[in-house]
Parts: C-alpha cells; structure tokens; sequence
C-alpha cells in the first residue's frame, strides 16, 4: 500500500480521495494492523530465512517467507484490505465473522481473536463514518460549494442506500469572474453528470440557474423523475453543510492555504467597505516629514494580497497642491493653522493632495490601471484632502478608505463613526501589511532625502569637491563628522594638498 497523489491507469486499485492526507496514513495504518498487509517494498519471492520485526509486532503477515504465510493467505488479506477501503463494510464483516468461526472451530483460538477484533474495529469505523447517514436518505447525491475569488472547489458525497460511499471532487484551475453560485453549480451539473446516472434527488446549497431545465435534461438521462432540493434544516441540511465544509477545505489544499487567506481578508473588505467589486488593487499612500522639512510621499501597490514592489512609487512635495490655508474650500475641512502642529498637520493634507493628484493625473494620461481601494494612512482629515484630489480629476467614483495609526480604525466617506475591525482579522492584517509597507518605503526615502539634503549644505559647497570626491571622503571617513575631524595629512592622501586646504578652510569659516 502506498500513498498516491495522482490517479493513474497502471492496473493499481486506487482508494480514496483522503482529505487531508494524513487520514490516507492513518488508514494505511489501519489496514497494516486489521490485515496484516506488508509495508516494505521488498520484492516478494517466500525465500527469505525469516520474518521481520513487523510480523513480531503482528502488523505484517510475512508474505516473505512462504512456510509462514502463502501466496494464498496473503490474496485473502489483500482481498478483505480492498474491501475495507471501497467502504462494503457488510461483505467485509460477514467474511470476517465467517473466518473467526471457522478459526475457533479449528482451535485456532490467538487467530479468532485477532479477527474479532478486526470486526469490532471496522464496525467502530462504519458507524462513525455513518453517523450522518440514515436509511431515510436513500439515494442522492449532496454537494459541496466553496466559490472563491481564486477559483472553484466542489465536493459531492454520493449517498447510496443511506451511506455516502464515495466522494468526488470537483474544482477549476483559474479564477471564475463575474460567475455567481448559481451559474457554478450550473455548470457542475452538467459536467457531474455527463457520464453519471443521477439519483433520484440531488442536493445542493444554493439554487441553481436554469434549475426547471437541469431537472428535465437530467431526468431524460437517467430515465426517470429528478428532483433539485435545496434543503433547509434537519440531517439533510446538515450533509450538504458537512459537503460545503469539506469543500472549503479542499479549496484552501487546492489553491494554497495562504493564498486562500488573503482572498478571504479581501472578500471580507468588500464586506466591510460595501464596495462594488472584490479589491483586487490596492493602492496606498505615506507621507513622511519632520516639521515640514523634506516632506516625501510613497505609493505601494498590493495585487490579490501580494505586494508589487515594481510597481511602487516614490515623489517629492513640491508644495504646489494648492490645498491648505490658502484655499478657501479647503478651510472648513481643515483646521486653522494656530500653531506649530497645526501647521503640521496642514502640511500633512496638502501633501496628501498633491501626490493623489499626481498619481491619478498620471493614470488618466496612461490609461490605468485604477485601483479598486485607495488606501489613506491617516485619519478623516487625510481622507478628505485626498478625495479633493480624485473630485478635481473627476474620479470621485474611486473609493478611498483612511487607516488611523494606533487605533487601527478605518475612516470612509459616507459614515460619520469609524469602523473596527477585530485585532485578529484577515482583513485588517492585511491592511496593516500595506500600510506599514508604505511606511517603511516612505521612511526609507524621507531618510535619504535628508541625508542628501545634509550633504549639500556642507561638502557640495567646498570648492574642488564634486559628487565623486565627496562619496570618496565620506566611504574614507564614514560620516560628514569625520571628515572635519580629519587631519590636512589625512585629508591630502584621500583628494591632494589643494583640496585638503580647501576643505579645512571651509570648516573654519563655520561655526
């Protein structure tokens, strides 16, 4: 017995599918135990001297070594394994029961024992895997609908005779979009049962499209009467509530369980925020400034929950927004400038305009493409400055949302309360992802514009120093402070006499 990922017509006999894997291990182990089926992969030729420590264990019947197990006993215990794994319970049980009888007849009494217990185990097994089965089920099929923006998952259980006895599953490969359940289990249909007789009733968790047409082109195939239920309550409810589960599960295996969490916190935005269509695009905005100086801009780009970092962008405010106090719509929105903060603040705003501004002038001219969220780091007042900006480009149709700091509250433009999302969801994990990414871009930047800014007022202004001989004083001496504390020996064997003495000069004459 091995475990397979794939189906392959090799003459092999194929169990399962097993969700997740580890219960395929489990019922390898099982069948090791019950029947003693080897778990080598020895070639098999009844010539070995003795058996392994498995058949001391009483987890292998030792097919290898022929004088204490035949070819005969073994295709038994492979036969009853089959059995086992195809779910006929009934027939394993009665062959069981039947060699316990015939062992203990023959004074056989270690080997009846071991065949009682097997069938207590696999009836242990059937009632547990049946618990949801009742004979009032009849025939049916129930499936399972998982619809995702990564794509489709869809389990069927095959209910025969009460008992689900096989499961299928179903499942696309590429984003559906546009396509609501209906349509999907549609589609399922028909593919399901292309080259399937249906049962009498099939059991969905949504309506279908077409539902009048799909019961009479099935009802033709199967040559009689099928019915499409979607039940409500009671043990039915509960199966296809158990067949949508395990859909879910097999969507997050199929399309990768991180994956299908950043698509869930997406979904659960669009919730959220009410908007229109899931937020495939998101695009952030960061200011970053020390009391005006250096104010630097970034814009981040996150696609289905993955950060495009080709596509980040960095900008210099030039402070030509022409949002602030100078603006006389802009002043009720924001606050008078009465101090140093406010000033701040106001500068804030305005810095947020112009880049906005910038940004989406650029796109109109390119032709997108335009994010689904526009994401604000700040807070009502940020918001506000940046839907000015979209208004003036007639873009007011974008959807902008604002992100406070600490708080962790998001801001819109129709509700007057913020909204909070729990510390723990998808949602605003990602969220914060984005913005603290925006951030960091912003800090990186606003750093190296100071520290240019830094450089220039100083080197830049020796006589004799350009770019090349200023990067080479400062990889010498490591910073601009250790240059001024350079010796004129020190100095000469970097740039030469001339320079040195340039460079000296020009630090005496400050103070």
């Amino acid at each position: 017995m091995l475990v397979a990922r794939h189906v392959e017509r090799d003459g092999s006999f194929y169990a399962g599918p097993f969700l997740p894997a580890h219960f395929a291990r489990k019922t390898m182990a099982l069948t090791h135990r019950l029947f003693g089926i080897r778990s080598c992969n020895e070639v098999i030729t009844g010539k070995r001297g003795r058996p392994c420590l498995e058949y001391d264990i009483k987890r292998c019947m030792a097919p290898c070594v022929e004088t204490v197990c035949s070819p005969g006993e073994y295709a038994s215990a492979v036969k009853l394994t089959q059995l086992f794994l195809e779910g006929k319970n009934d027939e394993l049980v009665k062959t069981l029961n039947a060699r316990m009888l015939d062992a203990a007849g023959s004074e056989r009494f270690e080997e009846a024992a071991q065949l009682r217990d097997a069938v207590r185990t696999v009836q242990a097994l059937h009632d547990r895997q049946q618990k949801m089965a009742t004979t009032a089920f009849g025939h049916r099929d129930v499936f399972g609908l998982k619809l995702g923006p990564a794509g489709v998952a869809i389990q069927v259980f095959q209910v025969r005779s009460g008992r689900v006895v096989e499961r299928v599953e179903l499942g696309t490969q590429d984003a559906v979009v546009g396509a609501g359940e209906g349509e999907v289990l549609e589609a399922a249909l028909q593919q399901f049962y292309e080259l399937r007789a249906a049962p009498p009733e099939i059991h969905l968790p949504s309506e279908p499209d077409q539902r009048d047409a799909l019961e009479t082109w099935l009802s033709e195939r199967a040559g009689s009467r099928v019915r499409i239920l979607v039940p409500q309550r009671g043990e039915k409810r509960g199966l296809v509530d158990l067949a949508t589960r395990n859909a879910a599960l097999a969507y997050q295996i199929r399309f990768n369980q991180a994956t299908a969490a950043q698509y869930d916190a997406l979904e659960t935005l669009q919730a959220v925020l009410a908007l229109p269509a899931l937020p495939r695009r998101i695009e952030c905005f960061d200011i970053s400034t020390i009391q005006g100086s250096e104010t630097v801009a970034s814009m981040v780009v996150c696609e289905d929950g993955r950060m495009r970092r080709g596509e980040y962008r960095k900008y210099r405010i030039r402070g030509d927004s022409g949002l602030g106090i100078r603006d006389s719509t802009a002043k009720s929105q924001i606050p008078n400038p009465e101090s140093r903060q406010n000033e701040s603040r106001q500068d804030d705003f305005a810095a947020i305009h112009e880049v906005v501004l910038r940004r989406y002038r650029k796109l109109l001219e390119q032709g997108g493409p335009f994010p689904d969220l526009v994401l604000i780091d700040g807070g009502k007042g940020q918001l506000t400055a940046a839907y000015a900006a979209l208004e003036e480009l007639g873009l007011a149709n974008l959807v902008a949302v604002g992100i406070a700091k600490k708080e962790e509250l998001l801001y819109t433009r129709d509700r007057m309360d913020p909204i909070a999302l729990a510390p723990g969801d998808q949602a605003l994990l990602l969220i914060e992802r984005i913005r603290d990414e925006a951030h960091r871009f912003a800090v990186t930047f606003h750093r190296r514009a100071r520290a240019m800014r830094d450089l220039r007022s100083e080197l830049d202004h020796v006589p004799g120093i350009g770019p090349r001989r200023r990067r080479t004083l400062l990889t010498t001496f490591g910073s601009l402070a250790g240059v001024r504390r350079a010796t004129r020996e020190e100095l000469a064997s970097v740039v030469g006499a001339r320079v040195a003495d340039a460079v000296l000069a020009f630090f005496a004459s400050r103070p």
